[in-house]
């Protein structure tokens, strides 16, 4: 089925080379923002991990990793879904202390993506990763975190609207917060898409904060794995799109699990299979560092900065024909 809106007399705003410019200023500016504004220092970090180590992301827990076998290692690899795990781990052994933090280039695969203007098969986003003390693991430094991270979003826009005159995108700074049940109780009647649409319109810039528990209405806002994030300290950050007339969500973060937290989540999602996984274990025994931290879209920021209608303009990646004849008849270029 054809997702694809095409918003009344839409225009590409730049041209296809000027595209590629603005790409690259938005990543190049951007990243160097996020470092400076969370005391991030960048690391390289694997395009795939071992089937059996535990450090895979499943997600929602039914998207299929891209998996192979490696004859020379005599185990079978897999792509990752995103680097929550593995950066954890990282900051162990890289010996990083706390306030410090790191961040890298993640690329995914996620072939069970359902495809429409902001979703593709191919992801890649800056995964950012720090150690906090205990007392840090509390809603007010995760909306702290949130702000900055905002803040370096919306200087990057405003240094891109200089650089390109012909970019108008202006961002709100002013950031409101919401939890998922509070969304519930305002929007009983709307999905969970419908009410962030609707919350996202008024206020324009938010995070919709503790992700992946049920709500009163037996059912979780979103899917959120049970094993890196806290279900109750984590948030998206989320723009007013206002090309599409829809939110947009930029990044995923939250504080991560802790031995407790780990413990009863995996619990509630009977996952329980998982505590005999090398990562989990450690976590469980108390031998990794308290940290938080998140991903950020580099298609779905530069698509939302440049004011495109739809993410292939802004990466290159496989499309239905259904996309690629509508794009096509809107003078729409995928690259």
């Amino acid at each position: 089925m054809n997702r694809v809106i095409i918003p009344k007399n839409y225009k590409s705003p730049l041209p296809v080379y000027e595209t590629q410019r603005a790409i690259e200023f938005i990543k190049k500016n951007f990243q160097a923002e996020l470092a400076t504004a969370l005391n991030l220092r960048r690391v390289s970090a694997p395009l795939f991990v071992e089937e059996n180590s535990g450090l895979n992301d499943n997600l929602n827990g039914h998207e299929r990793p891209v998996s192979f076998d490696i004859p020379a290692v005599g185990s079978s690899g897999q792509v990752v879904h995103s680097l929550a795990k593995w950066k954890r781990l990282a900051l162990k052994r890289y010996d990083f202390r706390e306030g410090k933090g790191l961040y890298t280039d993640m690329n995914a695969i996620r072939r069970d993506e359902d495809l429409d203007n902001l979703h593709s098969i191919y992801v890649d986003q800056w995964d950012w990763e720090k150690i906090i003390t205990r007392e840090q693991r509390t809603l007010d430094y995760l909306k702290q975190t949130a702000q900055s991270i905002v803040n370096a979003i919306c200087d990057t826009c405003d240094m891109l609207g200089a650089e390109f005159p012909l970019i108008h995108t202006q961002l709100c700074r002013e950031m409101s917060a919401v939890t998922t049940q509070e969304l519930e109780d305002m929007y009983p009647d709307y999905t969970a898409k419908e009410r962030e649409n609707a919350y996202l319109k008024e206020h324009k810039t938010a995070i919709i904060m503790q992700i992946g528990g049920a709500l009163k209405s037996g059912k979780p806002h979103d899917g959120r794995a049970p094993d890196y994030d806290d279900w109750e300290l984590n948030c998206d950050i989320m723009f007013y799109n206002e090309v599409l007339d829809s939110a947009i969500e930029i990044s995923s973060m939250g504080i991560r699990v802790d031995e407790e937290s780990l413990d009863r989540q995996l619990t509630i999602r009977g996952c329980n299979d998982r505590r005999e996984l090398p990562f989990h274990k450690m976590l469980l025994n108390g031998e990794l560092p308290l940290t938080m931290g998140g991903g950020i879209g580099q298609s779905r920021l530069c698509m939302l900065m440049m004011g495109c209608a739809h993410i292939g303009e802004v990466q290159s990646s496989i499309w239905d024909k259904e996309t690629i004849d509508a794009c096509e008849k809107a003078g729409i270029m995928l690259l």
